[in-house]
This record gives structure tokens, C-alpha cells and sequence, in this order.
């Protein structure tokens, strides 16, 4: 209690304090610029630009806030020190809204008489938006709808706007994902213009125009083959591999020729950019090219002619490159295979399959020796393989989740991961060497203030971090780290950890190495027709071919403009990122829906100040709030990554194993709640769904021992005569609230099972900014392979 007064008091202190700040006007040195990034609870941080883009992040209330929506780039006036509240590195508040972000939001629409209002889809975006009467543009109660933005909230008004798209019922097929590419902005057809200009390119060539001029050349001899998934269609990659007597090998890597095709500056080129890569959405893909160059001309298919950019390579026995050249070819695929057909022969060495396969057979075989030989290579400089696994959504015709597989690396993407690796290395260091003007993609040192949080942890289970005067870590210290609590207890909550402590892997106009790979050059070369900064290397190649470096006029106009393209890329990098994971995630909760009441074990995979995540075998994350722990009053531990009781000392700690239940599964919110099986008080909770539960499926999740409670049958008719009591049938009770009184009732007898200890209740604590901030950044690592 005394604790409790004497934080009254310093937040009574500091409010006041903040209260004089803002009410004088603020000098230079506290205005910080940046976007605001806003949680679902309302809070913000703002993330610097400019000049203080390497600064901490700086926590906004949302009585800081003022009329900023989440995106917004926005001034902050910086509080000092002593006004900000214990605990917190940075505070301020939003001093002006320097450029909105939100002119059209997504949202559900209501209407009145007069009047009509849009709840917006996003929850960071806490105001509804008000609609006057005759700006319906059709809509109806319960619609998803695009609303733009005429009239942002100011002094107290709530933001005003017009609907200009009605995309169907909440709840109808397709609508979801629809509501999610409008979200983001993500257009599928393309504008008329640069689908003309699609239409106008020639779906086949004449090769003999091509071979000889411009430095091209033959490689239609070759056995070239690509390795795909089963449904792609948009194949940029071919490989060719020989292996000479003294153990060494020639690597040829065939790249599709987009930049052939979509010239600077050109429709079709000023389209691809504003996109700056193809989205792969749970359901389908958005195209950053009309499909008839993705698909079509620029694709390596098989048994056609194509032009393409080649990066041919000799690598030595122990995997390194020792020479390399870098031309424009003519290539004619030999054969489109498969990952599950190239696992068949080399993993699985399937009989049946090598023998329909003997063509390929040594080509294959070399493949595989000349990828191991490169995997070691790397492995040997420090290269950190993080291992993530993807999770695929299997859906119906229409739509609709019917299973989760979760899908890990195999040998056939490794012996194309490889091949790609040493292409956009050996391309990277080439422009890099001839200080040409060029786009890399970096994987910059982790910051020292993680690794040393890192070398605390590591430190716990006998582990240490050799680290610089400057605190920066080699890769290979950490390579080391991580083989050596492989297989263990602890190999869970440091694999996360340090995965969370590094830094995003982004584009850039100067070379700054790549962290995770351990390269000291690196760029994307191997994938032109779905990412924009590949297309932008292959031109610059191009530029350079004939007398080997850039003019110099051109070189000077490329330093002013590469540092934008890179910024930008990057962004539209992370926009698609958010897109798929929102769609996936939708998509997770969709399937477990008619899993609540259920019982799983599960592992945590993050703690925060209000609670923990839990992911289930099947990869599926859903939050145990801290609010249901019924045994205890429970702190966040920062350091032990853990939430410990205040009196019993119990934990539950990041790579824990705990038994939950599915108490909550709401697809609007793309959120899955858990409680506790045997530290939750079940009639302190609402049993409930986004929609009806479906019939149940197998799931493939690890579930506990399943505890199921009887519910009787009601209103089953007999004969015409047969009347139901209305004790054992509520005729008003509609399908929902029965679905829910069911899982209810299984929950409580699962969670009854065993007999539950009487213990006092207790407040809960309140939210730390930090420990929000973690799980806003928790899935924000880009580390690509």
C-alpha cells in the first residue's frame, strides 16, 4: 500500500510537470520527426527519421496523441528526463501531424437515418469514422466498405469521409482478403496503360537476333533446369552445375532478362516500382508485373527459348568461388522440376522416381555435392542458421481454412537457396569492387544494448558473447553459441531471443555487409520478376557491360536517386510482409475457431507485461492475459524473459511448455485467446467466437488428452404430436449463444478436472510500455536466406 501511494504521488509529480511542457511553445532541440507506429491498446511510439533514425523509439500515451493515427508521420516534442515516467527511456507527445497516411480505411459500416458511421478494421485506429447521409454509396449495415478521408479529427471532432467502395457482406466469401488488399493498398489489375503496354510485348523470341549483340551469348547447349514449388508460375531461376576431375565445379545460375523487357522510366517500369514486389497472400499472389511477363515471356519456362542474365561461376572443392562471369545469355530449360520430386531422388532415393529420371540423375547428384560444399563454406565463416518455419493454410473452393501445415526447409530449396546465395554474393562484390553505383541488401551488426541483454541471458546457462570495445559481436561467436545449446532444454528461449535481437535486414545504396549470412558483400540479383531492387541490379549490370563502369554523368544521377529507391523498397518490402502475415493470421484463427473449449499443450513464445504468447504445434500463437492467472500477482521479469508470482514464485517463462485452453477466437481481430488450464477461473471468462462454430476437424495441433462434456440433445421431434419442454429447450435461445453455452461447458469441466485451490484475488498490474513494445516488434525480423 505504502509502494502504491508513492507512485501516486511521482505520477502526480511528472502529469504536472508535462502539463507545463506542453503549454509553452517547444524550442528545436525537443521536436523529433517520425512515423507513428500505434498498439491496439490505444499507446504509440514513434520511430526517428533523418538524422535521428538510430535513436530509441519514443513512447507516446494516448492522451499524447492528439489527432495522430497510426502511420502518420509526425513532430514529437521530446519531455525531459525528469518528466518521464520511471522505467521509460523516451516520452513525448504528437506536437503537429506533418503527412497522414490513412486517406482511405477499411472498416465495417453502420448507418442511421441521417447519418452513418465506419468502424475501421485496423484496432490501432481507435475513432470511427462519421459519414454523412448520401455518402452511403449503397451500403448497407454490416458492409465492408472503403472509406476516404475528407476531414481529419480536430478540436474534438471525429474524422469525416465518403465511401468509395463497397466490398461486400463482413463475413462472405473473399470479402476478408479483399478488406486486407484495400488495407494496404494492394491492386491485382493494373492500370491501363501499363497493362497495354503488357499486351504489347512479343510472348516468344527469335534467338539468333539476340545471340551476338550486346555481349550475349549461347548457353541453349546447357542442361539447364528449374526447382520450384508445385504451383509456381512465376520462375526466375534456372541452375546448371559440372563437376570437373579435380573436384571442382562449374555453377551457372540463369536469371530471367526482366530488365530487357521493362525499361527506366517506361509504364511498365514506373508501375513495378511504386509496387516494389509481388505480395503472396494467403490465396493468391499480387503480381508486381502483368502475368504476361511474370508468366509469360519473362518466365524461365520449360522447353522455350529466354533471354536471360547469367552469373557462371567455378567453385573451388571447399565451396568458394574462385572465378566468375556476368553476361546476358539465351537459354533454353531442359526440364521444370520440383521440390518434392528432387527429395524423392536425392532424400528419399526413390526407386520408381530415378528411374523415370535418369536424365538428370548426374546433374542432380552434382548439384547436391557442389551445395554441400558451399553450405560448409558458409557454415565455416559464421553464417547463423536460423531456422523458421513457415506455416501453410490449406483452403476450401470457397475460401475457408480446412488445415494448417507447418513447413520446414527441405534439400531441394537448400540446393537452391545455395546456388542463389553465391550469385547474389558474387554479383554484389563485383559492383562493389568497381565502386560502381549499386543496391546492396544489409543485415547491419545487432545493437550493442541487445547483445549485451543477449550475454546476460546466454550467461544464465553458462554461455558467453566474446564482444568488441564497441560491444559489436562476429557472427561466428553467436553460430558457436547457438550449435552448442542445440537439442537442449534452453535452445528454445536463446534461438528466440537472439533472433529478436537482430536488426531487419533491409536495401541500400551502400555496402554495409550482411550480419546473418556473415558476407561482407550481398545484394538480390535471383528474383527480377517479383522484387523490384533486382530488377534495379540488373539494369545497373547492364549499364556496365560494355566498357565496365557506369558513365560518369549517369553514376552522378545514380548517387542522388539509389538512397530514395532503396528507403522505398524497403518500405514496400514491409507492407507486403504485413499483408501476408495478416492474411495468414486470419486465416489461423478461422481454422481454430471450432476448436474453442479445447485443450492443447503449448510453448511459450513471448512474454510482455500483460501476459504470454503461446504457439501450439501446429503454429498458431494466441495470448494468455496475465488477468486470468488466478494463483497469484505476477510481475514481469525482463531479464528472465518470464512472468514470476509475487508470493509463490511460480514462473512461466519464454520456451515454457504449458497445457492451455482455446477460450477465444476472434477473426476480426486476427487474435486467438488462451487461458491457463489449471490457473484460470473459468466463470470469470466469456466462452466466445467470431462466428457459429463449424463441425469439428482434426486439427493439427498437439492436443492434450481431449475432455469432452456431454450436452444433451433438444428438440429432437419424434412423431407431430411430440411437444418439448421449455426447461430443456429454450425455443428464443439463438444457434450462437447454444455453440457457446457448449464450449463453456467443456471448459469448466476441463478446467474442474483437478480440484482448484481457493486463493485470494488480486489486481493485476498495470501495462509496462517496454514489454508492449516487445510485442510490437516480436514478428518485425526480416532475416532472409
Amino acid at each position: 500500500m505504502k509502494r502504491k501511494l508513492q507512485h501516486k504521488k511521482i505520477d502526480k509529480k511528472i502529469k504536472q510537470v508535462k502539463t507545463k511542457i506542453t503549454h509553452r511553445e517547444p524550442v528545436a532541440e525537443e521536436l523529433v520527426t517520425g512515423v507513428l507506429s500505434l498498439s491496439s491498446r490505444g499507446f504509440g511510439f514513434v520511430t526517428p527519421e533523418g538524422k535521428q533514425k538510430n535513436e530509441d523509439d519514443i513512447f507516446i500515451l494516448k492522451s499524447g496523441l492528439h489527432t495522430a493515427m497510426n502511420g502518420d508521420t509526425v513532430q514529437v516534442r521530446l519531455f525531459p528526463q525528469y518528466a518521464v515516467t520511471p522505467g521509460r527511456s523516451k516520452e513525448g507527445e504528437v506536437y503537429k501531424v506533418i503527412e497522414r497516411a490513412n486517406s482511405k480505411i477499411v472498416g465495417i459500416f453502420s448507418a442511421s437515418r441521417n447519418f452513418g458511421f465506419v468502424s475501421p478494421d485496423d484496432t490501432r485506429i481507435k475513432e470511427d469514422i462519421y459519414i454523412p447521409s448520401g455518402q452511403f454509396l449503397g451500403a448497407k449495415t454490416g458492409y465492408k466498405v472503403v472509406v476516404e478521408v475528407s476531414q481529419w479529427p480536430e478540436g474534438g471532432k471525429k474524422a469525416e469521409g465518403h465511401i468509395v467502395e463497397v466490398l461486400g457482406k463482413s463475413g462472405a466469401p473473399g470479402v476478408d482478403i479483399l478488406s486486407i488488399m484495400r488495407q494496404y493498398d494492394l491492386a491485382e489489375e493494373f492500370p491501363e496503360v501499363v497493362q497495354q503496354a503488357a499486351n504489347a510485348v512479343e510472348q516468344s523470341i527469335n534467338a539468333e537476333e539476340h545471340i551476338g549483340k550486346n555481349g550475349r551469348e549461347d548457353r541453349r547447349q546447357l542442361k539447364i533446369v528449374t526447382i520450384d514449388g508445385e504451383d509456381a508460375k512465376d520462375l526466375d531461376d534456372g541452375v546448371y552445375v559440372e563437376k570437373h576431375d579435380d573436384g571442382s565445379f562449374f555453377l551457372g545460375v540463369y536469371i530471367a532478362d526482366v530488365s530487357w523487357y521493362v525499361r527506366e522510366n517506361q509504364p511498365l517500369d514506373i508501375e513495378a516500382q511504386a509496387r516494389g514486389t509481388s505480395v503472396y497472400l494467403v490465396d493468391h499472389v499480387v503480381p508486381m508485373l502483368p502475368r504476361e511477363l511474370s508468366n509469360g515471356i519473362c518466365s524461365l519456362n520449360a522447353g522455350v527459348d529466354r533471354l536471360s542474365m547469367a552469373c557462371e561461376m567455378e567453385i573451388s572443392p571447399e565451396g568458394k568461388v574462385t572465378k566468375y562471369k556476368i553476361l546476358p545469355v539465351v537459354v533454353h530449360v531442359y526440364r521444370r522440376l520440383t521440390y518434392t520430386l528432387v527429395n524423392k531422388i536425392l532424400v528419399d532415393r526413390d526407386k520408381d522416381f530415378c528411374q523415370d529420371n535418369e536424365d538428370i540423375l548426374p546433374l542432380l547428384y552434382n548439384l547436391e555435392e557442389v551445395r554441400n560444399a558451399m553450405y560448409k563454406y558458409r557454415h565455416n565463416r559464421g553464417a547463423i542458421n536460423f531456422e523458421v518455419p513457415e506455416i501453410k493454410v490449406k483452403l476450401d473452393e470457397n475460401g475457408r481454412a480446412v488445415g494448417l501445415k507447418k513447413r520446414v526447409s527441405n534439400l531441394g530449396e537448400s540446393i537452391v537457396e545455395q546456388c542463389m546465395l553465391a550469385a547474389n554474393e558474387t554479383v554484389a562484390e563485383h559492383m562493389c569492387r568497381r565502386k560502381q553505383p549499386f543496391m546492396y541488401r544489409i543485415h547491419e551488426t545487432p545493437e550493442p544494448t541487445k547483445i549485451e541483454a543477449l550475454n546476460r541471458l546466454m550467461g544464465t546457462f553458462g554461455l558467453h558473447l566474446k564482444t568488441s570495445a564497441e560491444g559489436n559481436i562476429r557472427p561466428k561467436e553467436l553460430q558457436i553459441a547457438l550449435e552448442k545449446i542445440a537439442g537442449k532444454p534452453e535452445e528454445k528461449i536463446l534461438g528466440t531471443v537472439s533472433l529478436r535481437s537482430m536488426q531487419q535486414a533491409r536495401y541500400a545504396a551502400e555496402n554495409e555487409g550482411h550480419f546473418g549470412l556473415a558476407a561482407e558483400y550481398y545484394t538480390h540479383f535471383t528474383s527480377p520478376i517479383r522484387r523490384y531492387p533486382d530488377l534495379i541490379v540488373h539494369r545497373l549490370l547492364r549499364e556496365s557491360f560494355t566498357t565496365g563502369s557506369i558513365p560518369k554523368a549517369r553514376r552522378e544521377q545514380l548517387v542522388q536517386k539509389l538512397p530514395e529507391m532503396a528507403e522505398h523498397a524497403s518500405k514496400r518490402e514491409r507492407v507486403a510482409v504485413s499483408a501476408e502475415r495478416d492474411t495468414t493470421d486470419l486465416k489461423k484463427v478461422e481454422y481454430m475457431e471450432q476448436f474453442v473449449g479445447d485443450t492443447f499443450e503449448g510453448v511459450i513464445s513471448s512474454v510482455t507485461g500483460f501476459g504470454f504468447f503461446v504457439e501450439l504445434d501446429n503454429g498458431v500463437e494466441g495470448l494468455v492475459h496475465m488477468t486470468t492467472l488466478k494463483d497469484d500477482y505476477y510481475d514481469y521479469v525482463e531479464n528472465r524473459y518470464a512472468l514470476v508470482g509475487n508470493h509463490h514464485h511460480r514462473s512461466y517463462q519464454l520456451g515454457d511448455t504449458v497445457e492451455v485452453i482455446l477460450v477465444r477466437a476472434s477473426v476480426e481481430e486476427k487474435a486467438l485467446d488462451f487461458v491457463v488450464k489449471d490457473n484460470c477461473d473459468p466463470r470469470a471468462l466469456r466462452m466466445e467466437n467470431s462466428t457459429d462454430r463449424k463441425p469439428r476437424e482434426k486439427t493439427s495441433g498437439k492436443k492434450s488428452k481431449e475432455k469432452t462434456s456431454k450436452v444433451g440433445k433438444a428438440g429432437k421431434k419424434t412423431g407431430k404430436s411430440d411437444k418439448i419442454s421449455a426447461k430443456k429447450f429454450d425455443r428464443k435461445k439463438t444457434a450462437k449463444e447454444k455453440k457457446q453455452k457448449e464450449a463453456k461447458e467443456k471448459l469448466e469441466k476441463a478446467v474442474y478436472a483437478k480440484p482448484k485451490k481457493k486463493t485470494k484475488a488480486s489486481k493485476r498490474n498495470k501495462h509496462d510500455h517496454k514489454s508492449v513494445k516487445k510485442r510490437k516488434n516480436k514478428d518485425s525480423i526480416i532475416v532472409e536466406i
